[in-house]
C-alpha cells in the first residue's frame, strides 16, 4: 500500500481540492502518525504501521521554518491562498496549539495578509475550552464529522479513549456560526462489514445533527488516494451530488469534492 507521511513542521505549497494552494503546518513528527484517531482510510497509514519517533516541533521551530518559507515564497513570486493545519495526524494535540495559532496569525499579517488560515480536525479535541478558543481564531475551523453513529465511528474511525458523538456534535455546535463541517463519505466494505455511509439510516441522523450545529458550510468528499485498508471504495458522484442538495435544502452551503 502507499501512503504518506508529511514533513514537519512545514511542507508544500499543495494544490488542494477543496482550498487552493495551501501550505501545510505540521504539528506532528515528520516520521510517523500522532493521532487520536485511526481511520480505516487515512492517506498517511495506520497507527500502528506508522509510530513516530521524533518530537513534537517546538513553538519556536514552528514559527522560524513559517517565516523562511513565507520569504522564499514571495522571492519566487507564489503567494498561499491558505495557511492549513494538517499533516501526520491531530493538530490540536499539540500542548503548545493555541500560542502556535497566535503565531500563525501574525506571520499571515505580515507576509501574505491575503491568506486564510484553516485548521482540518478530527473534532476529538473540542471538548477542551481552550482548543475551541483557538479554533474561534483561524478563518476556517474545518471539524470531521464523519457519521453520528457511534458504532459507525468504533468502527471506521477508531478513536482512542472516549468518544462520545453527542458531546461532540454540541461543542461544534458551540463554534457556530464559524464552523465548517467535514465529513467522508464512502462504500465498501473491511473486515466484512460495510463501511457505507451513504445510505438513510446514516444520511438521515446526521442531517439532523447539521441542523442542530448550524455550521457556515459542510464539505463532503471521498477518498481520493491510496487507503491503508483494502475493500474501501469511492461513493460515487451522483451519491454525493444528492447529498450535498440535501444539505443545501437545510440553508447551509455545500461543496463536494469527488
Amino acid at each position: 500500500m502507499s501512503t504518506i507521511v508529511y514533513p514537519s513542521p512545514v511542507f508544500g505549497p499543495i494544490r488542494s481540492r477543496r482550498l487552493g494552494i495551501s501550505l501545510g503546518i505540521n504539528l506532528l513528527p515528520g516520521d510517523g502518525k500522532w493521532c487520536s484517531f485511526d481511520c480505516l482510510y487515512c492517506e498517511c497509514g495506520l497507527n500502528a504501521e506508522r509510530r513516530a519517533r521524533q518530537p513534537l516541533p517546538t513553538r519556536e521551530e514552528v514559527a522560524q521554518r513559517l517565516r523562511e518559507k513565507l520569504l522564499a515564497m514571495r522571492e519566487e513570486g507564489t503567494r498561499p491562498d491558505v495557511l492549513t493545519f494538517a499533516g501526520n495526524g491531530e493538530p490540536t494535540l499539540h500542548p503548545q496549539f493555541p500560542a502556535i495559532v497566535d503565531d500563525v496569525r501574525a506571520l499571515r499579517d505580515e507576509l501574505c495578509p491575503e491568506a486564510k488560515i484553516s485548521v482540518l480536525s478530527n473534532s476529538t479535541q473540542v471538548g477542551r475550552p481552550e482548543v475551541r478558543e483557538a479554533l474561534s481564531r483561524v478563518d476556517n475551523p474545518i471539524m470531521k464529522l464523519d457519521t453520528v453513529n457511534d458504532d459507525y465511528i468504533r468502527r471506521i474511525d477508531r478513536p482512542a479513549g472516549r468518544y462520545c458523538v453527542t458531546d461532540i456534535v454540541e461543542a461544534l455546535r458551540q463554534m457556530a456560526p464559524n464552523v465548517i463541517v467535514q465529513t467522508m463519505l464512502m462504500t465498501g466494505e473491511a473486515d466484512g462489514q460495510s463501511v457505507d455511509n451513504t445510505g438513510e439510516a446514516y444520511l438521515g441522523p446526521w442531517l439532523e445533527a447539521l441542523r442542530t450545529i448550524g455550521p457556515r458550510q459542510v464539505m463532503i468528499y471521498t477518498i481520493d488516494r491510496e487507503t491503508p485498508v483494502q475493500g474501501l471504495r469511492k461513493a460515487s458522484r451522483e451519491v454525493l451530488d444528492a447529498i450535498g442538495r440535501r444539505v443545501e435544502a437545510l440553508g447551509i452551503p455545500c461543496s463536494v469534492s469527488y
